[in-house]
């Protein structure tokens, strides 16, 4: 979600990059030392931050005067988790903001925090307790995505919320203006970006199902069972 430079006050810019920092350099950690262990993932590491890119540069208009588009985040948080989704998503939201004029500089943490955090962290959940439960791996991909952009929406309409409270009714009434706002393109543009993603899980799967067992996303029975699935 790209929140625009100059909109948010002050003081919740600061809030929500006081959050959101401390969480991106746990994730700059992580993938360190992950690239160390095994370089195996930068291909898909790149990739994934490419999707995240492309993604969420495709912006829309909305039938309400406002701008929807998909995030791409599903796809990294189920692959590396959403500490590591969070360091990918701050450096396109940077990108973005400096060459492409979404987003800004001074909304950087509310935009990483919505989209690189929360997001992420909801898809991730989604896809781990969807496999624990036995559901087929792309439904759970397929849910994680479609989850963690709903996710992002929410929390960019709690964050402009709570910085614009309505006068009669305050923040739960922004809250639910906001949301209706997003939620008429952003509802089926969920839905498209959860199939766009599991179909990319479809190729990974064909291509270097080695990379997904060595990452934890999928054991090699399920991997097998795919792969005999689509033969």
């Amino acid at each position: 979600m790209h929140i625009m430079e100059g909109f948010l006050p002050l003081q919740w810019c600061v809030f929500w990059f006081a959050l959101s920092l401390p969480v991106v350099a746990y994730g700059a950690y992580k993938m360190s030392k992950m690239m160390k262990a095994n370089r195996e993932i930068l291909p898909l590491l790149a990739v994934s931050g490419a999707f995240i890119f492309v993604l969420s540069s495709l912006k829309m208009p909305s039938v309400t005067g406002s701008c929807s588009h998909p995030t791409g985040t599903g796809m990294g948080a189920v692959l590396f988790g959403p500490w590591m989704t969070s360091v990918m998503s701050m450096i396109v939201l940077i990108y973005q903001a400096i060459f492409i004029a979404h987003g800004g500089l001074t909304t950087l943490g509310a935009n990483t925090f919505s989209m690189g955090i929360a997001g992420p962290i909801v898809g991730y959940l989604v896809y781990k307790g969807s496999m624990k439960y036995g559901i087929n791996m792309y439904i759970a991909v397929f849910l994680a995505a479609l989850l963690a952009d709903w996710s992002t929406y929410i929390v960019t309409s709690i964050q402009l919320a709570l910085a614009f409270p309505a006068a009669s009714g305050g923040v739960l009434a922004s809250f639910e203006a906001f949301l209706a706002v997003f939620a008429i393109t952003q509802i089926p543009l969920a839905i498209v970006e959860g199939a766009v993603t599991a179909l990319m899980f479809k190729y990974i799967v064909q291509l270097r199902s080695d990379v997904l067992v060595k990452l934890d996303v999928a054991s090699p029975s399920i991997i097998n069972k795919l792969k005999e699935m689509s033969a």
